[in-house]
């Protein structure tokens, strides 16, 4: 799968409301390949606007779903198991990939890692680099009901993923999970071709164009 990243200038500059507003205007890309049909095979409405500028990526995640939980409260903790969106993205020199998890009120989890087991997470002050804002407040959270909404942004600095000039193209993918929701449920954007779920998978990255 392809995806073309709307080009906006000094988009990190921008104030938060500018941001969202910027990224509305933007096509999204849905977040709804349901890999494991079969074990997993509730889908909750989710989508990815994505956007760069000379110095970031920025991410525009909306997502409808029955089940609003976050328990993880500190930075690299168990965001997965909470309502959560991933980023996860090849490094440009070939040496493994990076993954960004953010649960539904903005806790990050973020690492560089050569397999799932093989990582070495960023520092609070890498972590700090990033900007992360949406609906809902950073607090626990635990709301039931039909299509409950919720949208994230996070403008990730080239930096932080080996991205500093150079690569116009970079291999990635999407994810939305909630391990320990209501629903268990495994999305991607890019279909993953593995018989359980697995996200920490590169040979099944998608492919972003860069302007």
């Amino acid at each position: 799968m392809k995806k073309i990243s709307d080009f906006v200038s000094g988009i990190e500059k921008c104030t938060d409301a500018q941001i969202r507003e910027e990224m509305q205007k933007l096509t999204p890309a849905p977040v709804a390949c349901v890999n494991w049909p079969d074990e997993f095979p509730y889908a909750p409405s989710v989508s990815v606007r994505v956007a760069n500028s000379e110095n970031a990526l920025v991410l525009m995640f909306e997502v409808a779903e029955n089940h609003i939980k976050a328990v993880a409260m500190e930075n690299n903790g168990n965001v997965w198991e909470d309502s959560c969106v991933e980023f996860f993205v090849a490094d440009p020199s070939g040496e493994g990939y990076y993954n960004f998890e953010v649960n539904c009120v903005g806790t990050v989890l973020a690492s560089k890692r050569k397999s799932r087991t093989d990582a070495v997470h960023f520092t609070d002050e890498q972590i700090a680099q990033m900007r992360v804002f949406g609906s809902l407040e950073h607090k626990p959270t635990d709301m039931r009901g039909e299509d409950l909404k919720w949208w994230l942004v996070e403008v990730i600095p080239f930096s932080l993923f080996g991205l500093e000039g150079g690569a116009r193209t970079i291999k990635a993918n999407f994810y939305k999970c909630g391990d320990n929701c209501d629903t268990t449920h495994f999305l991607s954007w890019s279909p993953i071709g593995l018989p359980s779920p697995d996200f920490h998978c590169p040979a099944f990255f998608g492919e972003i164009e860069l302007k």
